[in-house]
């Protein structure tokens, strides 16, 4: 079974390996290096760094955060548009309704 690990724990392994990536004296396996100092597969962080990347962000923190606030959108459209569903049917009810009379 996976672990799960923190948004914390994905931001600093990302941090670590981007500081680490900047210095061409450490740069090399840097990911693998800081992957078992954080008791994670390579592979691992090394899909959080392409998430990381593929945000256009600087640093890791800010694309956590846009992570997680993509998350709460998609969550919260998924929300509206249900309740816009509920809000159509019941307009459709009323209306037959009063067509009836």
């Amino acid at each position: 079974m996976p672990k799960k690990y923190t948004d914390e724990v994905k931001k600093r392994a990302v941090e670590l390996v981007l500081l680490t990536q900047s210095n061409p004296d450490t740069s090399y396996g840097a990911i693998t290096r800081i992957a078992a100092q954080f008791d994670v597969k390579a592979e691992t962080l090394r899909t959080w760094l392409r998430l990381h990347e593929s945000t256009g962000q600087r640093t890791a923190a800010e694309s956590v955060d846009l992570v997680a606030e993509n998350r709460r959108l998609r969550a919260e459209l998924a929300e509206s548009q249900r309740v816009n569903e509920i809000l159509k049917k019941a307009s459709a009810f009323f209306a037959a309704d009063l067509d009836r009379t």
